[in-house]
């Protein structure tokens, strides 16, 4: 009498892969979350109160927008130009939710909720997991851990810096560059497009530092990706 192993029901939730994205995601959460300190220091620096940089942190909650915008404030540029070249930045986060958008299933109130948790790290996690159930878990992992802890530090470094009196007197006004090339750094040691991009990208913002108004050039420097995104389209 032979017998037939019934086939694995790929519905049925892998507890030893939902255990393994629950590391991964408080993992990438407090590791990355500890960058909130060169955050508070890098925004107080700029010229915000420990107040202005914690909302910042709090309703923002994308790290590469939130450098950006401190950035170009501190460099003498206007909000406006601030804004517009964070949510440049940020607008990668609405491919990420369109792309999680079938494995996360919130609705309702939920969804705007999640949606502001939507970031490289939740959505690098959730990818990564093969399961369903796994991906969700690792998500929303990854964006609790992650954003307690982004948050506590930004407020550590804030109102560490804000006590110092003057931050540039110490060299704190490198804190900004020096973590958003940080998180940049990986996709640029990686060559090919990103190095060309990056380099086309610093002659552009170099060449219109002297003639166009502090945080603009910073903008203008994203014309060095579109050669890359029209090849990429162009390419079967």
């Amino acid at each position: 009498m032979s017998t037939v192993e019934a086939a694995p029901d790929e519905h049925v939730p892998d507890a030893g892969a939902r255990a393994a994205a629950v590391r991964a995601g408080l993992s990438v959460g407090i590791a990355v979350g500890v960058s909130g300190l060169a955050f508070g220091a890098a925004a107080v620096t700029a010229g915000l109160t420990v107040t202005q940089a914690c909302v910042l942190s709090l309703l923002t909650f994308t790290g590469a927008s939130q450098f950006a915008l401190a950035g170009v404030i501190g460099g003498g540029g206007g909000l406006v130009a601030g804004t517009l070249g964070a949510v440049l930045l940020g607008g990668r986060n609405a491919l990420y939710g369109m792309r999680l958008a079938r494995t996360l299933r919130v609705r309702g109130w939920r969804r705007l909720a999640t949606a502001h948790v939507v970031i490289d790290e939740t959505a690098a996690v959730a990818t990564a997991q093969r399961d369903p159930a796994a991906a969700r878990a690792g998500f929303y992992t990854t964006a609790i851990s992650l954003y307690l802890a982004w948050n506590a530090t930004t407020l550590l470094g804030a109102a560490g810096t804000a006590r110092l009196g003057d931050p540039d007197a110490i060299g704190l006004d490198v804190l900004g560059p020096a973590a958003f090339l940080a998180l940049l750094w990986p996709r640029l040691t990686g060559g090919g497009d990103a190095v060309r991009v990056a380099l086309a990208a610093l002659v552009i913002a170099v060449a219109a530092t002297p003639v166009l108004p502090p945080g603009v050039p910073v903008m203008l420097a994203a014309v060095a990706a579109l050669p890359a995104l029209i090849g990429k389209r162009g390419t079967p």
